[in-house]
């Protein structure tokens, strides 16, 4: 019998130049809601363009409105017939950026239409639970298969050591070792023992970790290419990275960033020979696929936004020369590009050798062949993508991730006590014994109270309280709110949430001035460590979230479920103290307001 390794050297031995170069792409394409192939609108290339003209076969599933699953199927079989009549039919992988949230962010995950909804992965560091993680993981990967998606454009690696980078909620929290525990489950999830039939192709990133950009600003762009360790803690870094090779990862994706004083060549890492061939490939014996972030080689435009390729480094080199510094730095795929014509060209001209492009093809067919697309698993069966994909029981584990990933800060502060408020208002819990009525604990809250909401859905909290449009009327207010961000550019830029962590005096004051006169909750989506020190002294109880429904807060706050969520990061008590805090060292503000792994039970 064959083995895979046979079967991959029986196939390269067949193929043009011009399919091994189309294989060494993984770029974007549309995917339109009924399920049918989009051909092209201006801003995305027609499926038949990239697969049958470019003879590229690794595309990244977009949907700019939620698909469901089945439809999703439908476009995956679709796909793969117009594969099967090209050049040699070679089947194509279809990956994903995460789209299991609550939250909708184009650019970094997808809301789950029709998926199971689960907090976002800052919300899963959270939890702090290895287990919840592989089964998150675990039914990502059912759901992923069952719609033909085979490639896992995540889990992030990265620690959250730099308070303001936009990218936080992606990654598992700011301990290594803790990400490290929580990232071997989410790989083991995904890809099981061994990369197999029933698979999904964990692709971790962003080597050789994201987490230290200069200032907290994002590699995606001009200002925010440098990344800097101040606290000497390169190694740190790496932690997370070591714990998913002993996991078997396929995959690997380098960030944009570009090292600043360190040992390493001042570039993107995707064009970086010492950190991709040295030190990945070298230090670390990995061989599976290497793919580089997208955009490393085009200028291009992204929902209006012009955007330069992000050649860190290398901006002075022409498309040729950056494509060639990019495999010799040892990367087998390029992400988000389409020009597979300027390998084939390098090629030609001599400028890199046909064997070289053999290796990182050999790479990328092995894993189709271990995920058996050249064999039963290249079609799928969209009816069994609709009963699979969202089903009860994948719903309801979602959302007790939801509940556990909720973090209770604070709850009635030590001599806090809201002006003009009796000490323990009615549907507030009444003070224990031996506590101060003035110090009363307001959670949890008692069903059928009178409560006030903002960025709350009635209709869902009637089910938990009485519902009324004036604060006087209420018992208790509850206040949603995202954290706060300095607003950048539009279009693209706009998605990323940078800047300040702090709220302006304007944003405060309708929150303070509520709190003044009805004992208020607040919630506050931390996709980053905001500041919340105003917060802290006037809000009746603080919590933060990470991607959870109001179904599931609300389950929590009153008491049907128990809190057990811990921060996965420190919250610092200043912008000052973030400013002086090093990039690249974990929960380094001083004196900050709530430290890691703080949350209360109630």
């Amino acid at each position: 019998m064959s083995t895979i390794e046979d079967r991959v050297t029986a196939l390269l031995s067949r193929l043009t130049l011009a399919e091994k170069a189309g294989l060494m792409f993984h770029t974007m394409i549309a995917v339109n809601p009924d399920g049918t192939l989009h051909e092209g609108d201006g801003m995305f290339a027609s499926a038949s363009d990239l697969v049958a003209g470019k003879l590229i076969n690794h595309v990244n599933i977009l949907t700019m409105a939620p698909v469901p699953p089945q439809k999703i199927a439908e476009w995956h079989n679709r796909i793969q017939e117009l594969a099967e009549k090209t050049g040699h039919g070679i089947p194509v992988t279809v990956s994903t950026d995460p789209r299991h949230g609550v939250i909708d962010n184009p650019a970094a995950s997808a809301a789950a239409g029709g998926f199971s909804a689960w907090p976002e992965p800052i919300g899963l560091g959270a939890t702090k639970d290895p287990a919840l993680v592989r089964e998150f993981a675990d039914i990502a990967r059912q759901e992923y298969v069952a719609a033909g998606i085979r490639v896992a454009l995540h889990p992030m690696a990265d620690l959250a050591s730099e308070p303001r980078w936009a990218r936080t909620s992606g990654t598992l929290g700011s301990d290594a070792d803790m990400v490290a525990s929580l990232l071997v489950a989410y790989i083991q999830g995904l890809q099981g023992p061994s990369l197999g039939p029933d698979s999904v192709a964990a692709m971790v990133k962003h080597f050789p970790g994201a987490g230290p950009q200069k200032d907290g600003e994002d590699a995606h762009f001009a200002y925010g290419r440098e990344q800097v360790y101040p606290g000497g803690m390169w190694d740190y870094h790496l932690k997370p990275f070591e714990a998913a090779f002993k996991a078997g990862v396929a995959q690997v994706m380098p960030y944009y960033g570009m090292p600043v004083d360190t040992s390493f060549e001042e570039v993107g890492f995707g064009f970086n020979k010492q950190v991709l061939e040295g030190l990945l490939r070298g230090r670390y014996g990995f061989d599976g696929v290497i793919c580089t972030d997208w955009g490393l080689v085009t200028d291009a435009e992204i929902m209006g936004t012009p955007m330069p390729a992000r050649a860190w480094g290398v901006e002075h080199l022409d498309r040729h020369s950056r494509v060639l510094k990019i495999l010799e730095a040892g990367a087998d795929q390029l992400g988000g590009e389409q020009c597979p014509e300027l390998i084939v060209d390098l090629v030609e001209q001599g400028r890199i050798s046909e064997e070289r492009i053999n290796t990182s093809v050999r790479r990328i067919l092995r894993d189709k062949f271990r995920m058996g697309l050249f064999d039963d698993r290249r079609y799928v069966d969209p009816a069994a993508a609709g009963r699979i994909a969202g089903q009860a029981a994948f719903r309801a584990a979602g959302l007790e991730a939801q509940r556990r990933a909720i973090v209770v800060l604070a709850d009635r502060p030590a001599g806090v006590s809201p002006a003009g408020v009796s000490p323990a208002p009615a549907g507030v819990s009444p003070a224990p014994a031996g506590v101060s009525p003035a110090v009363a604990p307001v959670l949890p809250l008692i069903e059928g109270i009178a409560v006030y909401l903002d960025g709350v859905d009635p209709a869902v909290a009637a089910s938990y309280a009485k519902v009324v449009d004036d604060p006087a009327l209420a018992d208790v207010a509850i206040v949603r709110r995202a954290a706060p961000f300095e607003p950048r550019g539009g279009g693209f830029e706009a998605f990323f949430h940078a800047g300040r962590l702090e709220w302006t005096e304007s944003e405060l004051a309708p929150i303070q001035e509520l709190a003044a006169s009805v004992p208020t909750v607040v919630d506050v989506l931390l996709d980053r460590p905001a500041v919340l020190t105003p917060l802290a002294g006037t809000a009746a109880a603080l919590i933060g979230s990470f991607g959870s429904s109001d179904e599931a807060l609300l389950d929590v706050l009153f008491g049907r479920v128990r809190s057990s969520g811990t921060l996965p990061f420190e919250l610092p008590s200043s912008m000052a103290a973030v400013e002086a805090s090093r990039e690249d060292v974990p929960n380094d503000t001083a004196a900050p307001l709530y430290p890691y792994g703080h949350g209360l039970k109630i």
